[in-house]
């Protein structure tokens, strides 16, 4: 079966079986949208958020990118924070990294892409960091246990980087809105807090 033959039988399993025995929930989100949360997430393909948080639909405003990176000065995003802060008027923002995470992993290549490394760019201080902590890994277990610190360090990053945006930041010390940040590990399913 082609991709796109499966994608339209997902969408018609998804019509019989949750839209519409839930028609009016979806019919009250056809007109407006007022989710609580801004979810900034990686845009690995194996991170279903929805799926993962067991939200549904109109609960969630997602921004996603490779990295679950909170760009300083950058349009697209500041757009989507505004938005979201606003005039959604979300109370919570969440930054999600990941295990395995691709972006994490490409702080340590050198690449000829055009565009990549310049973004990851916005993540290298998580690999500074954790490098200045840590002593050079030597076996598989000890790189993988670096990975895994610079990704959690990633959201902390992206975190200090939020809040470097002055609307977000007034809307925290307002209490008007609250900033987490989360980890899931794609082996376990565990979605955690970093702290």
């Amino acid at each position: 079966m082609a991709l796109i033959d499966k994608l339209l039988l997902g969408n018609l399993r998804f019509r019989e079986t949750d839209f519409t025995p839930n028609i009016d929930y979806y019919r009250d989100l056809a007109g407006s949208q007022h989710p609580s949360t801004l979810w900034i997430g990686c845009s690995d393909s194996r991170l279903q958020t929805g799926h993962i948080t067991q939200a549904r639909a109109g609960e969630l405003f997602i921004q996603r990118n490779i990295g679950n990176i909170v760009p300083v000065h950058d349009w697209n995003f500041a757009t989507v924070l505004e938005y979201a802060v606003v005039h959604l008027k979300v109370k919570d923002v969440v930054i999600c990294g990941h295990s395995n995470c691709g972006a994490i992993r490409a702080l340590d290549k050198e690449s000829s892409d055009a565009y990549i490394p310049l973004w990851l760019n916005n993540a290298r201080d998580a690999m500074t960091r954790i490098d200045a902590k840590i002593k050079p890994p030597e076996t598989v277990l000890e790189k993988e246990e670096r990975y895994k610190l610079i990704e959690l360090e990633n959201v902390r990053l992206q975190i200090e980087h939020l809040l470097t945006y002055p609307l977000l930041k007034k809307a925290v010390d307002e209490k008007r809105v609250e900033v987490h940040g989360l980890y899931y590990d794609l082996g376990t399913g565990v979605l955690s807090r970093v702290a």
